[in-house]
């Protein structure tokens, strides 16, 4: 009963407004005040530094400041001129282009908010000045930018393989195949949408202009091959990958590039600075929650509750997917993991469902949450920077999200999907 109650009081200070962190936290104190007594006050700061410095999560902020550096260094722009170099003779061309591009931005940041802010700006205005609608060219670009959390290396990964215990290099190989199947699949909608309204074909092939725009574009492409192939070849973990990718892309920048000056490396480990204390801080908050349910023994209680009523792991998969759908709308993608996952991995061990195919089921469903109202959070900085109306934008981002949907399903029902490269290489 008093899990509930903890739960309901970080509901209700969410929905007026209070940031989730701080919510995690006062709900996490005043329990523990109420069942524990000031006696507990001692353990808090400790619990919230254990849970926030697992070795795991340092590539949190790597991932995030190795982004914020390729947005300010050039290498986005080169690769949306390859991607228009390559798909430029396809009718509706911009719109593959979009999805093209944030497939390979996907590859190096990890982060869907990331992608948005290095390809919206570029890609939305062309969009529209060739004559796409302004719903639809933001529509794209939103419910691409999510494949960022799905394609490795992924931010919500990282956090979901620490809370779940499981392997963060077999979680990022699981999200190759369905994050390849989602954007593939929105480059197939996107033809069918340029056949249907006739839209342009924004260039000839060239080779030459291939060739160029590969060459120019050439360093910013190795960085998923040096980056992925080092966590994928065992060379690295997951963390120092991160380090390896910041790394990478300060060389690209400076020493290729030479577009990454003193002002725009500030600029970007400003950005960097504060999305990772916004997750790290949700990170330390939860620490302290879970601590207190795991001592309330909660997580266990509702694995039992719902085991008496089926054990069917394909039933309780149904079940989680349309919880983890509703918390999507409602929360930010690292405070779902961060507040939800712990409670229910109990259910899920107990049932005999695979962590790992698990993790990438949490994973679409929250890329989902990110293009649907009320929280959206994707959805609203792509509105943001194109200038358009939520709801219209929405509207037009109805087919995106229904092929995210068709991932998820063919994901939750087929774990070969995931499960089938990790087998091969990890088990």
């Amino acid at each position: 009963m008093t899990g509930l109650f903890v739960l309901l009081c970080v509901v209700v200070l969410v929905l007026i407004n209070v940031p989730i962190a701080v919510a995690l936290g006062i709900a996490a104190l005043a329990a523990m005040l109420a069942t524990q007594g000031t006696g507990s006050l001692p353990n808090l700061a400790i619990a919230m530094y254990q849970g926030a410095t697992s070795f795991p999560l340092i590539a949190i902020p790597l991932f995030i400041l190795a982004g914020a550096i390729m947005n300010t260094s050039g290498i986005s722009r080169r690769l949306i001129d390859f991607a228009s170099a390559l798909l430029g003779s396809m009718r509706g061309a911009l719109a593959q282009v979009n999805v093209l591009t944030s497939m390979f931005f996907a590859e190096i940041s990890g982060s869907a908010v990331a992608d948005v802010a290095a390809t919206g700006p570029i890609l939305i205005p062309a969009m529209k000045k060739r004559g796409y609608g302004g719903p639809f060219s933001a529509a794209v670009t939103s419910s691409s930018a999510s494949l960022a959390i799905i394609i490795p290396p992924s931010i919500p990964m990282i956090l979901y393989a620490v809370m779940a215990g499981t392997s963060v290099v077999q979680m990022f190989v699981a999200g190759i195949v369905p994050g390849v199947l989602a954007g593939l699949a929105m480059m197939v909608l996107c033809w069918y949408f340029a056949v249907r309204n006739n839209w342009p074909v924004e260039d000839p092939f060239r080779f030459r202009r291939l060739w160029a725009a590969f060459k120019e574009a050439g360093w910013a492409l190795t960085l998923p091959l040096i980056i992925l192939g080092g966590i994928f070849g065992g060379v690295v973990t997951a963390t120092e990958g991160a380090a390896l990718a910041v790394v990478a892309a300060l060389f690209v920048g400076v020493v290729i590039y030479r577009e990454l000056d003193w002002t725009h490396l500030r600029t970007a480990i400003v950005d960097g600075a504060v999305q990772t204390g916004v997750v790290m801080l949700l990170v330390a908050s939860s620490a302290l929650l879970g601590l207190y349910l795991t001592e309330m023994q909660v997580p266990q209680r509702i694995a039992a509750a719902l085991t008496s009523v089926t054990s069917d792991k394909w039933a309780v998969l149904a079940l989680l997917n349309v919880f983890f759908l509703v918390v999507g709308m409602f929360l930010h993608s690292a405070a779902a993991i961060i507040l939800v996952v712990p409670i229910v991995m109990p259910l899920v061990n107990a049932v005999g469902i695979d962590p790992v195919h698990f993790g990438v089921v949490v994973t679409l469903n929250l890329a989902i949450g990110q293009q649907t109202p009320p929280v959206a959070s994707v959805l609203m900085i792509t509105c943001s920077i194109a200038r358009e109306n939520v709801w219209d934008v929405t509207k037009a981002n109805i087919p995106f999200v229904l092929v995210l949907v068709a991932t998820l399903l063919l994901v939750t029902y087929v774990p070969a999907v995931t499960l089938s490269l990790v087998d091969a290489f990890y088990r």
